[in-house]
This record gives C-alpha cells, sequence and structure tokens, in this order.
C-alpha cells in the first residue's frame, strides 16, 4: 500500500543553503522505496525583503549585514554545496536580486511542478548566474515546469497576486520561521538548514511512523 509524505518547504530562491538543502532532499528521496509518495509544497520566504529592483552586490550586502570575513564565509558555503554535489561558484552570481515575481510562480504552480520550479530559478540565478528579476527568463522557465507562457507573463505583472506573495512571506516570518530552507513534515515536525543526508533520511524514517520523534 502507498504511504504518503507532506513536506512544507520555505526556501528563497537567491538563499545558498536552500540550494544545498534541496541538494539533501533530493538525495533522501532517492533512497526511499517506489510504494512512498512524497508531496512538496513551497511557500514563500525573502531573505532580504528590503533588495531593490536593481539588485545590490552580494558581498557588499553580507558585510553591511555581518562584517567579518565574506569571503571565508562564501567559502564555506562553496564547499558544503560540493560536498552536496551541487558545482556552487558564488563569483558566477554576484548580485542579490529581489525575489517577489519568481515566488509568485512557484506558489501559483500546480503542486506536481512547484518543488522543480523552484530548483530551476536558484539554478538560473546560482549556477547561470541570471537575473531572476528578468519576467522573460522567469516565463521561459515556467513553460517548462505547466505554465502557458502568457499566463506566466500575466501572472507576474499582477501587482495583486505579488503583494499576496509579499503577504504570505510575511507571515511566515510571523510564524516564527526565521531562515531557510525550513521543512515541515506532515505538519508535525520540522527541520532547517542544509542538513546531511542522514537527517532527511530519519526524517523521512519518522514521518513514515518508522522511528520515534524523541
Amino acid at each position: 500500500m502507498t504511504q504518503s509524505i507532506r513536506i512544507d518547504l520555505f526556501t528563497d530562491v537567491v538563499c545558498p543553503w536552500c540550494l544545498i538543502g534541496t541538494a539533501r532532499l533530493d538525495q533522501a528521496l532517492a533512497t526511499l522505496p517506489e510504494d512512498i509518495d512524497v508531496e512538496i509544497l513551497h511557500h514563500p520566504f525573502l531573505l532580504d525583503p528590503t533588495t531593490p529592483e536593481e539588485g545590490q552586490n552580494t558581498k557588499e550586502r553580507l558585510k553591511a549585514k555581518y562584517g567579518g570575513d565574506i569571503e571565508a564565509m562564501q567559502a564555506r558555503v562553496q564547499a558544503a554545496a560540493r560536498d552536496a554535489g551541487v558545482p556552487l561558484d558564488m563569483s558566477v552570481q554576484p548580485m542579490s536580486y529581489p525575489t517577489i515575481k519568481p515566488h509568485t510562480l512557484i506558489r501559483s504552480a500546480a503542486p506536481e511542478h512547484q518543488y522543480g520550479l523552484a530548483k530551476a530559478f536558484a539554478a538560473a540565478y546560482f549556477l547561470d548566474g541570471r537575473n531572476i528579476t528578468d519576467e522573460e527568463l522567469l516565463a521561459d522557465i515556467a513553460t517548462e515546469h505547466g505554465f502557458e507562457r502568457q499566463a506566466a507573463l500575466d501572472l507576474i505583472a499582477d501587482e495583486a497576486e505579488n503583494n499576496t506573495t509579499k503577504a504570505m512571506a510575511v507571515s511566515a516570518s510571523q510564524q516564527g520561521i526565521n531562515g531557510v530552507p525550513f521543512f515541515i513534515f506532515n505538519n508535525q515536525f520540522a527541520i532547517s538548514g542544509g542538513q546531511p543526508l542522514e537527517v532527511f533520511q530519519r526524517a523521512f524514517r519518522v514521518a513514515l511512523g518508522e522511528e520515534a520523534l524523541n
């Protein structure tokens, strides 16, 4: 008999640890038996709601926010990404961009397309160095994940839809989600961050009732 797991996933397109976390999740998903059905539903989170429309140099933003050795910080992220099988080079994408529009498309996609669409936007941003405020780019990617091109363009041009996305992101923060990636399993328990493969595998066992949470 098929068993089901629901994951409510909060990420941001410009979050490198989300790239790492979803890679680890994919590794864990690949170890599950075929009779396990996993539904992944995406929810908006804004890593920095103040990012200007034209973008901002990421190193400058991080320096202003955290101080310290930004080169070393990014090197640690790159090393973690390589360990997760992701060829991340932070120099490929020196800019941070606002992510309301891609989030609007992700949350509006059919449930079976949300996870793939979110990963595709992140790959375009981090690995290809693309500007994910470019509406033509967003529509191109969206058409590969269940959207009609014009419908995607209309959606991200709709101020009401984008305001809904902002409100959902604010709500996530108000609920206590202050960092991403954030994974909620079966509305029962959550894990956060780019955790090792073993953590996700254990989460699946708990979600399936094969292991106690504590």
